[in-house]
């Protein structure tokens, strides 16, 4: 049996607090929100579930807080089968938190409250080492300091391990500080934040990714939620498009494309049909709510791909 995909996520963990509204209160308002749903996430743990479930063998680096969350995230880390030796409390510290508003037709907006998050350095990274040094892939966000992202970006490409950045939430970067990326995977809005670009079509997502390929990015998949995604290099601009799904919930989905991305590609999936795959797979966990919790496990997307990824 051919060996497992190994995947490296140094990250953020959060526990996401959801509400679900029909309309949003004015200010000095109070009114009645639908439904409140609590979970694991944070993108750093999302992806690294994503790839769980995806069938790779998966460790964490992350930190948690001092409250009740933290223990409870590094068990939950463990009931998935994730290893989370690198996943630490730090005293005096909240665990991060997001408060998620989602709307009727699926559409949500987040506040995040980093916490602990803040507190993963370079010296954690160093101190993960020879874990990293077995990964197939890197994987990393914005919900942790970006000194830290520079650095784990730096030593993916020393050890000539293949780096994945989700640059999330969006902005300002050193650019040359992610030259070394083998892949840069932002959203629409994300994109916008980083090159100055607006993201409104197709047209202006290949603009954009245009010029972050002539900043010295070597490949750009800029998702496009319900468009798919564009995947484009130098010599390279392609339009891999959606699948129809019955969206109610669109929390966590790009962090489930790039887990799940991830995992494709350690299997040695061709790139343009890893990228279609990992847009089935974020779209179907688009069918259920909240983020970990709506992710498909293998043989449950397997079945879908036999049947979609025909088409």
């Amino acid at each position: 049996m051919a060996r497992r995909p190994r995947i490296a996520v140094i990250g953020s963990a959060n526990i996401d607090l959801t509400t679900f509204t029909n309309q949003f209160p004015k200010p000095g308002e109070t009114i009645f929100g639908q439904k409140f749903d609590l979970g694991f996430g944070g993108k750093g743990a999302n992806q690294a579930v994503a790839a769980r479930l995806c069938g790779a063998d998966v460790f964490m680096v992350a930190r948690v807080g001092s409250d009740l969350f933290g223990p409870a995230t590094i068990e939950n880390f463990k009931k998935l089968g994730i290893e989370a030796t690198h996943v630490k409390q730090v005293e005096g510290l909240s665990s991060g938190v997001a408060p998620i508003f989602v709307e009727p037709n699926g559409q949500n907006r987040i506040l995040v409250v980093k916490g602990a998050n803040d507190a993963l350095r370079a010296a954690d990274v160093d101190a993960a080492a020879d874990t990293l040094k077995a990964a197939d892939c890197i994987v990393l966000q914005f919900e942790i300091p970006l000194e830290t992202v520079y650095y784990a970006i730096a030593f993916a490409r020393k050890h000539g391990i293949r780096c994945i950045l989700n640059p999330a939430p969006g902005q300002p970067v050193e650019m040359g500080a992610l030259a070394d990326l083998d892949y840069f995977v932002p959203n629409e809005s994300e994109a916008e934040t980083i090159t100055g670009v607006a993201v409104r079509n197709l047209q202006d997502a290949k603009k954009c990714a245009e010029k972050l390929v002539a900043d010295g990015i070597r490949r750009v998949i800029i998702t496009l939620g319900a468009n798919g995604s564009l995947l484009a290099g130098r010599g390279l601009s392609e339009h891999v498009a959606p699948f129809a799904v019955n969206s109610i919930d669109s929390t966590g989905a790009g962090d489930a494309f790039i887990g799940s991305f991830a995992v494709f590609l350690a299997e040695g999936v061709p790139e343009q049909e890893a990228v279609r795959r990992a847009n089935l797979y974020a779209g179907l966990s688009t069918t259920g709510i909240g983020t970990q919790k709506s992710f498909y496990d293998r043989s449950r997307f397997d079945q879908e791909w036999a049947v979609r990824g025909r088409n």
